[in-house]
This record gives C-alpha cells, sequence and structure tokens, in this order.
C-alpha cells in the first residue's frame, strides 16, 4: 500500500514535487562545483609547490639568514681583470671572468644532512648545492689621444694625461673605454647517489640518461631543456662553467613549466666550482607521514640549530595572483554561497511540503479515519519528500558534474606569483639576477596554470548525503504537520 500510494501521489503533484527537486538540485550542484573548483585549486598550488620542491619532498632545510654587517663585502661579488701593461701585444685581449656563488651566500656543512635524517619522522633526506654563475666576457680598449689645434711642438713627447706633461692640455683622449657582456645561469649541485628527492625529481628525461650512482666525480651535466635550446646544446656536446667542461649527458624537462636549475651537476663537481668543499645550501626532506610534518619540523628545529626550516605550507602562503584569488573565493564566498543555497534549498523544501500537507488536510484526515495511525501519515509524507530529495541530488549531481567537466574542459589560465619573502633560499630556477638576492628575498616567480575541476568518490557521497538530508527535512515539516491532525477536524475542513 505504501508504495502505490507514493507513486499515485508523486504523479498527481508533478509541479510541486519538481520545484522541491529542482531547489534541491541547484543547491547540490553548487556544493559540487564548489568542492571540485576548491580541489582544482589545491592541485593547482601543490603543482606551483612541486616545482620549488620536487617530487616527494614535504621540507627544506636551509642556513638561518643573518644580516650581514655594515661594509661587509664578502656578500658583494666581484671580478678581477689582469692588468695590461704599456706595450703589450694584449693590452686589447678578450678578457673573460666566472664568479660562482652559492644562492644567498649562506651554506651548510654537508654532515648536516645526517644529522636531519637521523630526526624523528623522517624518512629520507638529501642535500643539494645551488649555484649563481655570472660570466663576464669582453675587452679594454685603449683611448686615442687627439691634439687640440694650435697645439705647441713641445708637447709633441709628451704622454697624454701624464702628469706634469703640456699634451693633457692641449689635446683630448677619445674613443676607448670597455665593452662587456654579462651571462647569468644557474647550476644545480645534485647528490647522484640519491636522485629520488630534490629539485631534479621535477623534470623529466626527454633525452638522455639522467645521473649514474657512480658518478659523483664525473664531469657531467643534465640540462634543462629550455637553456639547452637557448644555446643549441644536444647531448654529447659540451657545456663550460668556470673553465671546466663538463659532458651533456641528459636534457631535462620540467613538467610544471616552472624555471628549473639551467644546468645540473654532480654535488662535488657544484663543491669544486664553487670553492666550497663539504658545502650545501639545502637539505630537502620527506616526512614518514604526511600528517605529521608539523611535528618533524618542530624536531628539525629544535635539534638542528641556525637553520630554518620551510614546509609547504609556509610557501603556499606565498603564491599570489588569479590562483590565491580563485582560491580564496572558492573557498570562502564560494563556500558560504553554497551553503546558503542549499540552507534557502532546504527551507523551500520544507516549506513547500508543509505547504502541500495543509491543502491535504481532508485526505489525512479520511486515512486516519479509515485506520491510519499518526505514524504511518507520517511516513508516507516523509517517504514522499524522501523520494522528492533523492530526485534532486540525482538532479544535481548530473548539473554539478556538467559544470565540473566544463571547467576542465575550458581549463581557464591562472597566474601564479610566488612572492618573494619566503623565508627560504631560492631554489635553483630563477637564471637572471637572482645571485643578488638574498636566501630571504627570492625572485618571484609567475607561472601559468590550467585550472581543473576534478570530482572525487566523497563529493558525489556529499551530494547523495545532502539530498537524503534536504528530504528527510522537507519530510519532517510535512510529518510534523500531518501527525497533528484530528479526523473529525479534519474531515469538518473542504480541501
Amino acid at each position: 500500500m505504501f508504495f502505490p500510494y507514493l507513486r499515485r501521489e508523486l504523479r498527481r503533484r508533478r509541479k510541486a514535487a519538481l520545484v522541491v527537486a529542482s531547489g534541491l538540485a541547484l543547491g547540490i550542484a553548487l556544493v559540487i562545483v564548489v568542492t571540485s573548483v576548491s580541489a582544482g585549486m589545491v592541485r593547482a598550488q601543490d603543482k606551483v609547490l612541486q616545482s620549488l620542491y620536487g617530487l616527494g619532498t614535504d621540507m627544506t632545510v636551509t642556513k638561518a639568514q643573518t644580516p650581514p654587517a655594515e661594509g661587509d663585502a664578502a656578500a658583494r661579488p666581484r671580478f678581477r681583470f689582469d692588468a695590461k701593461g704599456e706595450g703589450d701585444t694584449n693590452a686589447e685581449a678578450e678578457q673573460s671572468s666566472d664568479l660562482v656563488m652559492p644562492q644567498g651566500f649562506e651554506t651548510l656543512d654537508a654532515a648536516i644532512v645526517d644529522k636531519v635524517s637521523g630526526q624523528t619522522g623522517v624518512a629520507q633526506a638529501v642535500g643539494g648545492l645551488s649555484l649563481q654563475v655570472m660570466k663576464v666576457n669582453g675587452q679594454f680598449k685603449r683611448g686615442e689621444f687627439k691634439r687640440s689645434q694650435g697645439a705647441e711642438g713641445g708637447a709633441t713627447g709628451a704622454k697624454p694625461g701624464a702628469a706634469g706633461g703640456s699634451g693633457a692640455a692641449n689635446g683630448t683622449v677619445e674613443g676607448g673605454g670597455a665593452d662587456f657582456d654579462v651571462n647569468s645561469f644557474s647550476v644545480y649541485g645534485a647528490d647522484v647517489t640519491r636522485t629520488g628527492l630534490g629539485p631534479l625529481t621535477t623534470s623529466e628525461i626527454t633525452s638522455g640518461r639522467t645521473f649514474a650512482a657512480g658518478e659523483s666525480d664525473a664531469a657531467v651535466a643534465v640540462l634543462d631543456s629550455a637553456y639547452a635550446t637557448k644555446n643549441k646544446l644536444a647531448v654529447d656536446s659540451e657545456v663550460t662553467v668556470k673553465g671546466a667542461k663538463f659532458k651533456v649527458i641528459g636534457i631535462a624537462t620540467v613538467d610544471s613549466g616552472d624555471a628549473a636549475a639551467n644546468v645540473y651537476v654532480p654535488l662535488k663537481q657544484a663543491q669544486t666550482l664553487a670553492e666550497t668543499p663539504g658545502k650545501i645550501t639545502t637539505v630537502y626532506v620527506q616526512a614518514k607521514d604526511s600528517q605529521a610534518i608539523g611535528s618533524v619540523k618542530e624536531a628539525i628545529q629544535k635539534n638542528v640549530p641556525d637553520t630554518t626550516v620551510t614546509t609547504s605550507a609556509d610557501l603556499a602562503d606565498t603564491v599570489s595572483g588569479s590562483l590565491s584569488t580563485a582560491a580564496s573565493l572558492a573557498s570562502t564566498v564560494g563556500t558560504w554561497l553554497s551553503y546558503a543555497v542549499l540552507l534557502a534549498a532546504f527551507l523551500v523544501a520544507g516549506l513547500l511540503t508543509s505547504s502541500a500537507v495543509s491543502r491535504r488536510v481532508r485526505e489525512f484526515g479520511t486515512l486516519k479515519a479509515l485506520g491510519w495511525k499518526s505514524g504511518r501519515v507520517t511516513g508516507q509524507v516523509a517517504g514522499e519528500a524522501l523520494v522528492n530529495g533523492l530526485i534532486g541530488g540525482a538532479l544535481g549531481i548530473g548539473l554539478g558534474l556538467g559544470a565540473a567537466y566544463a571547467i576542465t574542459a575550458i581549463s581557464p589560465n591562472l597566474t601564479a606569483q610566488l612572492a618573494g619573502g619566503a623565508g627560504r633560499t631560492q631554489g635553483p630556477g630563477g637564471g637572471g639576477g637572482g645571485m643578488m638576492r638574498s636566501a630571504r628575498q627570492p625572485a618571484g616567480k609567475a607561472l601559468d596554470i590550467a585550472l581543473t575541476a576534478p570530482v572525487s568518490l566523497a563529493t558525489i557521497a556529499l551530494a547523495v548525503a545532502l539530498a537524503v538530508a534536504g528530504g528527510l527535512i522537507a519530510g519532517g515539516f510535512g510529518g510534523w504537520r500531518a501527525s497533528r491532525l484530528r479526523p473529525a477536524d479534519a474531515l469538518r475542513r473542504v480541501e
């Protein structure tokens, strides 16, 4: 009797059922879209952070930044060129100088990697040395002394510019000067015995191969594909850093599209180039449990002094741009909007069901007079409302999935800007003028990230739960009204 009566009443009140189901569908669809877009924001942000950390890296350890003393020249790059004397045939020869500096000018002892590895909750740790190379090529050109008109002959033998010579007063030096080209690129020293952690893991070897475990002392290099293309380098070619030649064994393309290190070399080779034996700039750490990253960070900070520990959550706070704006909208405005629409849908469904009950007073009074108990009448009303909620849930899931698919298909681009002041040493990327920035002032990096809206099974389950909840809430309103009806009072009223 329950199901035939339920089917008949739903058919008889199709319009009212459709209104209730549509309201619930709109609220549920909005919740699905907001939830899926928020998941897409998290995925996009993780993609940005992976380009800085490396796959599987949960945190980095760098040397605690100390403000340089006033007048400290150690933190300033310095170039030296050979002086050429008069009569030197090489006086105008091209001169070249390479300046190799650790990123941020701060280094740690390589032994600290073992100390970090021994901390509770650390699965593995590996050290790396990020370097910035500034190559200066050019030459000095002597100026040509030209005598002024009317100059006395006695000045002929005078040296231009010489003290006491009259030539300086009767002529000028024209031309000359210096013409130098400055080229900057980044080098990352990787521990070839543990290549499964660190920045190189964010790149895919698209040509050649990566480092072998026994190549710690080998003069080999892996190049970033963009850098290789720009400089017309390929596998088996050579790249020169500070006079040392490295054979290119592989070309790597970074997965995230971010700027990777231009050149990767074995850690020992990087230490030799920078004249920093036994030194590193960064320790990349992977935790045993992703839920315990906070406690691992505290342990490292407590037991490894004079270091700065940065987690992905710390870096996430520095991501700005349209990605950050969209994430904020999805997590705040969008969430509250979906809650508001959902609450309104529940209230409308409840009120419409309650209103329908008031119009069916005579019907329920007759059923009670025929022997129906109040609980049976309440169950009948609640059953109708529950079916309306399930129909609304099905429509809402369809609308939500369609909207999420449309967002993923369009894949709108969002800009992620990693601002300076992240509190960590700048990663291996950055070419350009990054070598002039301190560890607490890394260069901003702009990335274009395609937005997706993945829908998980948990989201579908949430939608079903909301549909059931909406039906129960509406049924509760109506059932409560129906249970209070008295047969005698109901039969006196005309529907």
